[in-house]
């Protein structure tokens, strides 16, 4: 009698995303570590130097997390309202707020109590920055005007109310400490110089505008509002190089990764998107449980800092790169040398050569379908790990069953549990064009098996309705893709003949050229 071989499962191209260097870079992040604050997140800043500690502002107070810490390490809590806006200094020796009460105030990240408040603006304080000089504050408030304060004493230097709407965000250059662009709800962006009274450079976002960005060398400016990321070149007077449009909701943030190659948008559709800055593609997307009000990424891109509507903080941590140690082969046990003694030895010209049997190691199913227990053996493949996470075991069963001509005995006599079971699968991968042929079958001899109980069980009954309901839309879907399939082969039939006309018209000419030439023909010697 020969030996039982084993059921062929069929291998199918992974559906999914294509791999590329972005997937695996960005996919190298562990399980995040989620956080509940006290309100909706409106900042993230991480600190510019190391350890990598980051400010978090949501409702009246700024709380400072290490980079592995789960409760905070520091909190600033001397604010009368909300506050907005928590950002470091580039020496990451002071910190920035601004508040509800429009006040501005800052403070020594080793102290508690604000070193300066600065007074002048009548509405809440949305946004803060510091120059480049480390000793201005740029601030912008919801009374359409945007200050700068000078640190050491405490007083405002030029004011600026040039919008005609809230004024929420804005950055500073960090290459000319007299520039600046704020980015207001009037659709408006607008680039400042100190040491001018006016604005230098106005652009139309064309929606209220939500975060701005410029990146390092200060030649490109993003914008984001709306559904819109918009990238303008500076060095040509604010030309709008690309209009990006992938996100369905407001897009709220934006940070570069540490290279600057990489451009990060976060958005109330709870998705991240990543685009490449040569071409300006999505190279990858992250998908949150909330709405995402701002986003931050590490200097050195080890860790991803979401704060949501919900007031949850979602933080990723990169997993370690592994470490390649010279030594290849791990100290073994001396049984280990005993068990592969002569594994490795290369038989001779003379040599008789013996082959142990190997031990064949058969899997649930398939011990099953060996003595013929056809039942069970589809019902071990209906098994939840199974079905969900490798749904071709199971179709590739059925297809056996189908071989040795009994399915309809593994299909009958189940109970209504069972039979539930069966018809969840087959309403989940009947359409899968992997699936289809066989299924289908399956589905037949279920209905033929079971049609004379339709009526007696209500989880029954429903699940043959959705059965019904699926297949009735899959042919009407077959039957739309037929009729597009047709109109394309009428416009490509038609393009031919187009071409196949123009051809002959212009071969036709070519033939009554000479006839109507005015040359008299030459004469022929015969």
């Amino acid at each position: 009698m020969s030996s039982y071989k084993p059921v062929a499962i069929s291998s199918f191209p992974k559906l999914g995303e294509k791999i590329t260097q972005d997937t695996l870079y960005w996919k190298r992040y562990k399980t995040p570590v989620q956080i509940k604050e006290f309100g909706a997140i409106t900042k993230i800043h991480f600190s510019p130097i190391q350890p990598c500690n980051f400010a978090v502002t949501s409702s009246t107070r700024i709380h400072v997390y290490g980079q592995y810490s789960q409760e905070p390490i520091k909190t600033f809590s001397r604010f009368k309202d909300t506050a907005y806006g928590g950002t470091y200094r580039d020496d990451g020796k002071l910190l920035v707020a601004g508040c509800e009460d429009g006040v501005v105030q800052l403070f020594d990240i080793n102290g508690k109590a604000a070193l300066r408040q600065f007074y002048g603006h009548n509405k809440s304080v949305h946004f803060v920055d510091f120059t480049s000089d480390k000793y201005r504050i740029l601030s912008g408030s919801d009374d359409y005007s945007s200050k700068i304060w000078d640190i050491p004493n405490g007083a405002q230097i030029v004011n600026y109310k040039e919008h005609t709407d809230y004024v929420r965000c804005g950055c500073t250059s960090k290459l000319n400490e007299d520039l600046f662009v704020t980015g207001s709800y009037d659709h408006t962006i607008k680039v400042f110089d100190t040491r001018t009274e006016k604005s230098v450079l106005t652009m139309d976002h064309e929606q209220p505008v939500e975060s701005v960005l410029l990146f390092p060398s200060g030649g490109l400016l993003v914008s984001a509002g709306g559904r819109y990321v918009k990238v303008w070149d500076m060095l040509k007077g604010g030309q709008l190089l690309v209009s990006l449009r992938n996100h369905h909701k407001t897009v709220t943030s934006l940070c570069l990764s540490s290279s600057g190659q990489r451009l990060l948008s976060g958005s109330l559709d709870r998705h991240v998107k990543i685009y490449s800055t040569m071409n300006y593609k999505v190279v990858h997307s992250f998908d949150y449980a909330a709405s995402i009000l701002s986003l931050a990424l590490a200097p050195d891109d080890e860790m991803i800092v979401v704060g949501m509507t919900n007031g949850v903080l979602n933080i990723k941590h990169r997993k370690p790169a592994e470490k390649i140690t010279s030594q290849t082969t791990k100290k073994r046990h001396p049984r280990y040398r005993m068990f592969v003694r002569g594994k490795d030895y290369m038989p001779k010209q003379d040599d008789i050569f013996i082959s142990k049997p190997v031990r064949e190691h058969l899997k649930k199913y398939d011990k099953l379908l060996k003595g013929f227990e056809v039942s069970k053996a589809l019902d071990a493949v209906l098994e939840a790990p199974l079905r969900i996470q490798r749904p071709e075991v199971t179709v590739a069963v059925m297809n056996e069953l189908k071989r040795r001509r009994t399915l309809k005995n593994a299909l009958a006599g189940r109970d209504e549990k069972q039979l539930n079971l069966l018809l969840t699968f087959l309403l989940k991968n009947l359409v899968e064009p992997r699936f289809g042929p066989i299924l289908v079958h399956v589905a037949d001899q279920v209905i033929d098996i079971y049609g004379p109980i339709f009526g007696k069980s209500p989880l029954i009954d429903k699940q043959f309705l959705k059965l019904q309901e699926l297949l009735d839309k899959e042919i009407n879907y077959q039957e739309e893709l037929l009729e597009v399939l047709g109109m394309m082969d009428t416009l490509f039939a038609t393009m031919t003949m187009k071409k196949e006309t123009s051809l002959a018209v212009d071969k036709s000419v070519d033939v009554l050229k000479p006839v109507q030439s005015s040359q008299p023909a030459p004469m022929q010697t015969v």
